[in-house]
């Protein structure tokens, strides 16, 4: 059987991009991650992107990730399923490293770059922690409060009024 996509007249939303990153990062580096990639890969060729942050963000979305990233990947979805905090080792743009636990809120792609969005309980605030930057992942059983991922998302375009 064979499916008709209709050309789509808009974008897709951050919210969207944040929800299908959440479900790639829960499928890790599977063969359901490399079929879904190839999905939406076509999906994308009938989409007209004029935005080049959205575009680059869309074939990133398409790449596979390291095994070893999709692994950490997939510890974080999973505790953001079950709404757990999770425990980062995490060097930063200058290479500092630091230990931080994590309420998780969600997995995001911008541009070339996977997050993690989340209330960094060292910081006392919200914070993107990039994937490639994020050395490892604990588990935790300590419940995280919830919070709705549209109030997190840093890269969302602002309606002016």
């Amino acid at each position: 059987m064979t499916t008709v996509v209709k050309p789509s007249t808009r974008s897709l939303t951050t919210a969207e991009i944040a929800a299908l990153a959440l479900s790639l990062a829960h499928l890790g580096a599977g063969p359901q991650a490399v079929t879904a990639r190839r999905g939406l890969r076509l999906a994308f060729e009938h989409l007209e992107v004029d935005d080049d942050a959205i575009a680059t963000t869309l074939a990133t979305l398409t790449e596979p990730l390291p095994a070893d990233v999709a692994s950490r990947a997939r510890v974080i979805a999973d505790a953001i399923t079950s709404r757990l905090m999770i425990r980062l080792h995490y060097r930063d743009a200058a290479g500092t490293i630091t230990t931080r636990d994590v309420e998780p809120v969600t997995c995001l792609v911008h541009k070339d770059f996977w997050y993690l969005v989340g209330v960094c309980r060292m910081r006392r605030g919200i914070r993107a922690f990039r994937f490639d930057r994020i050395i490892a992942v604990e588990p935790t059983l300590t419940p995280a409060r919830p919070h709705m991922a549209e109030r997190f998302l840093p890269f969302q375009r602002r309606r002016v009024a």
